[in-house]
């Protein structure tokens, strides 16, 4: 549920028909509305490190259970807020107070989603058995899915059912109030639920943090946690890319309708939905490394053939190429929820994980789509998500091959420097 209210909210940020409003409406001058919605998405990653830096560790020391249900609220309130706001011009306009607030608005939300992901990711893992961490750990990513479809179909429904100038006047607002609900009832089912046997594990022997372990996380953990900035690089390069840039591409780009953009971008994720339980559970089987080195190496050899052709102009090679990418994605979905918990020790686990991730995400991740976009636009060049993509994956090779193979490997013997050698005998 976490996964999914924040997901929704990119999904509703990054539609084609939103994006366009929000950068409108809360924007003085008409040039590149896109673009500055698609900046204003950027500008909360800019906080979401200091979210993991403080969210991390504090969830290190008094519990994932009560840190995750912070950060759900935050990040759900945030969004049903924006449908809240005043405009820039027009009725209830506040000017430049507008923009303003929601650009405040962004930073809560970063950086309360600092502390979401890898906490949802612990926490599952920390529950999971060993022998099935794969297959539950998928369903975070599930999450993410659920939550960007049903922004891109609140979305569509809105367009649908209101002409151009009601959602620019007000039905773009429908979509953020949305979020409140999916938040109450997240929150809800985080209540009911104890802390992770893992972590009370350690609070029962006394071995937990009496203090956010910062200094331990980044002190003893900086290698894993430069393996993860580079693997969560080029999921989060994909996975931006595909989910956050490539609608606004497809109608900026190669100008297609916003309605149909928007339901070949559902069809494709409701194809990865279908694919990323059993590819999880089969990495139970074959281990977590061999999807995440087939989707880097996919990534570099196939991304500048697909975007070849979703320019050829027809819908139906667009729909080709753009799956192809999407399945290379849902092969590092499928086992990144089981993979990067599992790269750290119970006591600075949450930590060392929403550091390393939040620092990649903010850094390649969040400036993906702005970036991209600029060039294009600079250059005249529609090639550049496929130039990014790969320079991304050929990055991400190298931590890919370096990091252990933790399949089989029990949470509880995961050690500072890895996965311990009994621990890797074990797994073979």
């Amino acid at each position: 549920m976490g996964n999914a209210t924040e997901w929704y909210d990119y999904g509703v940020f990054t539609s084609g028909a939103i994006a366009t409003t929000i950068g409108t409406v809360f924007f003085p001058g008409d040039h590149n509305a896109v673009l500055k919605s698609l900046a204003l998405v950027a500008i909360g990653f800019v906080v979401r490190p200091f979210g993991g830096a403080f969210f991390g560790p504090l969830g290190d020391k008094i519990g994932r259970q009560r840190v995750l249900a912070i950060t759900i609220l935050l990040m759900s309130g945030c969004t049903f807020l924006v449908g809240c706001l005043p405009t820039y011009a027009g009725g209830y306009a506040i000017g430049v107070a507008a923009p303003v607030l929601v650009l405040l608005l962004r930073l809560v939300q970063g950086f309360s989603t600092g502390g979401e992901y890898g906490g949802a990711a612990t926490f599952i893992a920390e529950y999971a058995p060993t022998r099935r961490r794969g297959f539950f750990g998928s369903f975070l990513e599930i999450g993410t899915l659920i939550g960007y479809v049903l922004g891109n179909t609140v979305v569509l429904l809105v367009t649908l059912s209101f002409t151009a100038q009601q959602v620019e006047s007000w039905a773009w607002r429908i979509p953020f109030f949305v979020a409140l609900p999916l938040g109450l009832v997240g929150l809800y089912l985080r209540s009911k639920l104890e802390d992770t046997p893992e972590f009370r594990r350690l609070e029962k022997a006394g071995e937990k943090a009496e203090k956010a372990p910062l200094k331990e996380t980044l002190v003893r953990n900086w290698r894993m946690i430069l393996n993860l900035v580079g693997i969560v690089l080029l999921l989060n390069v994909a996975d931006y890319m595909l989910l956050t840039t490539m609608p606004t591409y497809f109608t900026d780009t190669l100008h297609i309708n916003d309605n149909t953009a928007t339901m070949i971008v559902i069809g494709v994720e409701v194809v990865q939905l279908a694919l990323i339980a059993p590819l999880g559970a089969l990495s139970d089987r074959i281990g977590r490394k061999p999807l995440l080195i087939t989707a880097a190496v996919g990534y570099i050899v196939l991304s500048y053939p697909c975007i070849k052709l979703m320019q050829s102009g027809n819908i139906a090679l667009l729909v080709v190429g753009f799956g192809v990418v999407a399945l290379l994605l849902v092969l590092m979905l499928a086992v990144i929820g089981s993979t990067f918990p599992a790269m750290f020790p119970t006591r600075v686990r949450y930590g060392s994980f929403a550091i390393g991730y939040n620092v990649s995400t903010s850094l390649f991740g969040g400036t993906c789509g702005v970036i991209v976009t600029a060039l294009i636009h600079a250059t005249g060049n529609g090639d550049w998500p496929a130039f990014y993509l790969m320079l991304a994956a050929g990055i991400a090779l190298v931590p890919i091959l370096r990091i252990p193979e933790t399949a089989r490997v029990p949470m509880a013997r995961i050690e500072v420097q890895g996965v311990p050698e009994a621990a890797r005998a074990e797994a073979r």
